[in-house]
């Protein structure tokens, strides 16, 4: 999809960019959307725990089928849909079954298009297959952690991952971040990297087209007084303060991962690639 550029008509106009949306279906599939409750970055107690989200547009959840666990049934896509609830595009397909499902729709998938799930198919975008029936450089998305979880890397607009190379039971896969890690060889992975990769460029103009997607106006600590943020107080612009989080969480150079059961997985850091 193109990016559409505006003429500075109004003061909202001036500099907004967004993807153009025309050859997207309008609408969603009744069958395969469920209610959506804001929460409004509070918890079950009415604490905000999440800053700056609050307000937005009534949405529906599009069902995914990240699973992809229908195999060797061809299906055909239907169309291609807007989703309010991620950066990608999704697509609609209906299976030989006559069963219907939403996927994630890789880059350059057209209506018409066949996609299938198997053990061994085609490298082409939307098949989706084990990672040990892969070729080695293959551009894959929407990558399963464990055999049969369902994909949970590489799933927003334009990001992919690389096959690397095999070693034993376990694949090489690169990252969008620079990441190196390991991955089970039998999980399942989508060729093709993920649509929409003009989302990256979009710019919205105006605040009150962010207060529509759900994101509140953004306060900076050091504007606040003591007892809201850790960085607040002091007389006019006073910069004795640590950069922290509002809960004191150091926010430059602080590690905050301690998961030793997957840190064996990776590699290679993305903090190292980024030092290169």
């Amino acid at each position: 999809m193109a990016l559409k550029h505006y003429k500075p008509t109004t003061p909202g106009t001036r500099g907004l960019t967004l993807i153009d949306h025309s050859e997207l279906h309008k609408g969603a599939e009744k069958s395969l959307t469920v209610g959506l409750k804001s929460k409004g970055g509070r918890n079950n107690f009415g604490h905000v725990t999440v800053p700056h989200q609050g307000g937005g547009h009534k949405r529906k959840y599009r069902l995914i089928d990240f699973d992809r666990k229908k195999k060797d049934i061809p299906a055909t896509v239907i169309r291609l849909e807007y989703d309010p609830n991620r950066t990608a595009f999704i697509a609609l397909i209906e299976y030989k079954d006559g069963v219907r499902s939403y996927i994630l729709a890789p880059r350059d998938l057209k209506p018409g298009d066949t996609v299938i799930s198997g053990t061994r198919e085609d490298i082409k975008p939307g098949n989706t297959m084990p990672l040990k029936n892969m070729p080695i450089g293959t551009i894959v998305h929407n990558v399963e952690l464990k055999p049969g979880a369902g994909g949970q890397l590489a799933r927003s607009a334009g990001c992919y991952a690389q096959l690397m190379g095999k070693d034993g039971v376990y694949a090489q896969i690169k990252m969008n971040s620079g990441e190196l890690r390991k991955v089970h060889s039998e999980c399942l992975a989508t060729v093709g990297s993920v649509s929409n990769p003009e989302q990256r460029n979009v710019n919205l103009g105006k605040a009150g087209r962010a207060r529509w997607l759900g994101i509140r106006p953004s306060t900076r600590g050091m504007a606040m007084n003591p007892n809201d943020h850790p960085m607040g107080g002091g007389n006019g612009h006073s910069k004795g303060h640590e950069p922290v989080s509002r809960t004191g969480i150091p926010a430059k150079g602080y590690r905050t991962r301690s998961n030793k059961r997957t840190a064996k997985m990776i590699i290679r850091s993305r903090h190292l690639a980024k030092k290169k």
